[in-house]
């Protein structure tokens, strides 16, 4: 039997599938990812809107740094990164997830987990009017301005456990935000994205997180509503101008002014220690390293504090009753405990008093803001 025919038959069928299959292979390529061309954002307009934030006068001066000027598409920016999980190492946290609109940019929690549900040691501080703050950010004032704070989330292995490194990498090969960082910093190629520019838009959309529209607001600057007769009690004891002698509880000597606290660092009395070295959160004397501030704490503006149970540094108190009782009782002693921590007196129905008057700090168009909201 002559063999060549089967031979010429499997030589022309092997040609055909090599050929097949280098077709195949021109029709679906392996995806390179993103290729970064010089200047590949010029597509896309840079015509940044100036933006003011509107606030009456009596809430204070906002300092805007003169290298981060408030813009639409900047505040935009960083509306999106503030609620996106992509600076979280996988996906599953973002800025909002420990500061939830709903409750005054706080999250519920007496320690917030991070991704790997680790806890952290304090209880995620609320955000509102935190551009007023200058005397130093977070409990212990670690760091000075929101552009700084807003680049420490990310690299804290209890929190978003991620590296700015990656997270630029996602941004420059995700779909949209090249033209975001392009629109807001004008910047003409994807290299020129950063972890400076990224603080930068975070830092311009806290700005924005300003409240004025308490009822008490409504009632101190004669919008026609007026104090029950319980809120009046309770704002007299608040106050401790308008107190009567010194047995009163005196909350306005570490809240006092138009944002409810003191531009300054106070142990009030809830840990009991002996010398310095026993707090066993020392709080101020970790960034200024004096042994004296250790237990000093920045007190939290009392504006929505109705919404941001649980209280204190570490959240150890679940309600705004055991709060005052703390105060009632006169704290604990330790070395540097404020002189204002006294025990004073005061009756269930005072207590209830002063919460009523409490709660007239709550601003729910603040809290229902569309502008505060995610964009996703």
């Amino acid at each position: 039997m002559n063999k060549f025919p089967s031979l010429l038959f499997a030589a022309i069928f092997l040609l055909l599938s090599l050929l097949t299959a280098v077709a195949c292979g021109d029709e679906e390529p392996t995806d390179p990812g993103p290729i970064d061309l010089p200047n590949d954002l010029l597509e896309f307009t840079y015509d940044p809107e100036d933006y003011t934030v509107d606030y009456p006068d009596w809430l204070g001066q906002m300092e805007i740094p003169a290298d981060n000027p408030m813009t639409v598409q900047g505040i935009e920016l960083g509306r999106r990164l503030f609620f996106d999980p992509i600076l979280s190492a996988d996906s599953t946290m973002s800025c909002s997830s420990c500061h939830n609109p709903t409750q005054s940019f706080s999250d519920g929690l007496a320690t917030s987990p991070g991704i790997d549900g680790i806890l952290g040691r304090r209880s995620a501080m609320s955000l509102v009017n935190i551009a007023f703050v200058n005397n130093g950010l977070n409990w212990n004032g670690s760091s000075q301005t929101l552009e700084e704070q807003a680049l420490e989330p990310v690299m804290n292995e209890v929190e978003l456990h991620e590296t700015w490194p990656n997270v630029i990498s996602k941004l420059q090969q995700h779909e949209t935000y090249p033209q975001f960082f392009r629109e807001a910093f004008g910047i003409s190629d994807r290299d020129e994205m950063t972890k400076e520019l990224a603080a930068k838009a975070i830092a311009q959309f806290e700005r924005t997180l300003v409240s004025y529209n308490s009822r008490y607001d409504q009632i101190r600057f004669g919008s026609g509503i007026f104090y029950e007769e319980d809120e009046i009690n309770g704002r007299d004891l608040f106050f401790f101008e308008l107190a009567t002698g010194l047995d009163h509880p005196g909350c306005s000597h570490c809240h006092g002014g138009v944002q409810f606290a003191e531009p300054n660092f106070f142990n009030n009395g809830l840990t009991e220690a002996a010398t310095f070295a026993d707090f066993p959160d020392k709080g101020r004397g970790e960034v200024t390293n004096v042994a004296s501030d250790n237990g000093l704490f920045r007190p939290p503006s009392l504006r929505n504090i109705a919404l941001t149970a649980p209280y204190m540094h570490d959240g150890r108190f679940e309600t705004l009753e055991e709060v005052i009782d703390h105060y009632r009782s006169g704290g604990h002693p330790s070395p540097n405990v404020s002189s204002n921590i006294q025990p004073f007196t005061l009756s269930d129905e005072d207590r209830d008093h002063l919460i009523a008057f409490l709660h007239t700090l709550t601003d729910t168009s603040f809290i229902n803001n569309p502008a505060f909201q995610s964009p996703f």
